[in-house]
């Protein structure tokens, strides 16, 4: 693994219609903590969220764009089709087995995968999620469990889990991961494999399915926008841009996103990011209080007047006396 290698997962970004909606699953039932509140800095009149561990993580953050009207997406092929969360083993699973039940939410059960217990359960947009034990889990590290969350810290989520990739080519996909992203595939069937990404375990590895019957998806609410891949600081981003050059793979350059660099670039149908570890959640606001209120970076502080009077508010807040 040289300097410039991926890491494992960084984040995932998915679309939804409702932020408060959104917000009151991932917290209250899901139990991540918020801990960021901003806005999409390419449309300033949607909300940006970040649901990640205690600290906010690199590689623990499921990101959400608010469209309020943007039509429902259309799950198919040539997607990413199911991020994953990390849970400390199968214990875990079983309680938000029970705790889904509670607050009917639409779940599987219990499964095997690869190996590992998973269980696969879906927002109430229909977005596609699954829980991924770490029981005798080996690779990347996970984050911290949410001190102060809803959710017992021993079986909390405390880190995203494999991503799934469903593509109609996907021999051609697989070896682009293979030759580009440096990915190992561990695991090959029929119609789909599993790749390991840096240390690889449940924090570092992609799901490839092949679909060629499905219909495309159509991105809107529900579907997942983008996934982003870790890298270690601003040198190792930029040899990225300069090895998509090199490869002549389109990309967006060096976006600098405040909590992280980002670099983008779309292959196929799937846009995939290349982002930094840091510098992270935790330098603009409290640690008591991430994601409480309305944070911008500083190149639109000077808009904050207009941006808050346009933007739908909604209370984050926490209670701070338990």
């Amino acid at each position: 693994m040289t300097n410039n290698s991926l890491l494992g997962i960084h984040h995932v970004t998915a679309i939804t219609d409702d932020a408060e909606r959104n917000y009151k699953f991932f917290t209250d039932v899901l139990g991540m903590r918020l801990v960021k509140k901003t806005v999409n800095q390419d449309d300033i009149y949607t909300y940006h969220t970040f649901f990640a561990d205690d600290v906010g993580s690199a590689g623990t953050d499921m990101t959400f764009f608010d469209f309020p009207n943007v039509p429902k997406g259309i799950g198919g092929t040539n997607s990413i089709s199911r991020p994953s969360f990390r849970v400390p083993n199968d214990e875990a699973l079983s309680y938000y087995a029970q705790r889904f039940d509670e607050f009917g939410v639409k779940h599987d059960g219990v499964q095997s995968l690869f190996d590992k217990k998973v269980l696969p359960f879906e927002e109430a947009d229909g977005q596609l999620y699954q829980l991924v034990s770490d029981e005798n889990n080996k690779g990347v590290a996970p984050g911290i469990p949410w001190e102060n969350g809803p959710v017992p810290t021993d079986k909390a989520i405390y880190g995203l889990g494999p991503i799934e990739i469903t593509v109609s080519y996907f021999e051609d996909f697989k070896k682009i991961l293979e030759n580009v992203y440096g990915m190992q595939t561990i695991v090959e069937e029929t119609d789909v494999a599993l790749l390991n990404v840096g240390e690889g375990g449940n924090g570092g590895q992609v799901i490839l399915r092949k679909d060629t019957e499905t219909p495309e998806a159509r991105q809107g609410y529900g579907e997942v926008h983008h996934v982003s891949f870790r890298v270690k600081d601003h040198d190792a981003i930029q040899a990225w841009h300069d090895k998509y050059t090199e490869l002549g793979i389109g990309n967006s350059g060096l976006v600098d996103r405040f909590y992280f660099e980002a670099l983008y670039a779309r292959i196929g149908h799937i846009l995939i990011e290349v982002s930094t570890d840091g510098p992270g959640f935790m330098g603009d606001e409290p640690y008591e209080t991430l994601g409480e209120a309305l944070s911008l970076p500083p190149f639109l502080e000077n808009q904050r007047d207009y941006i808050e009077s346009e933007i739908r508010p909604f209370n984050t807040k926490r209670n701070h006396d338990k």
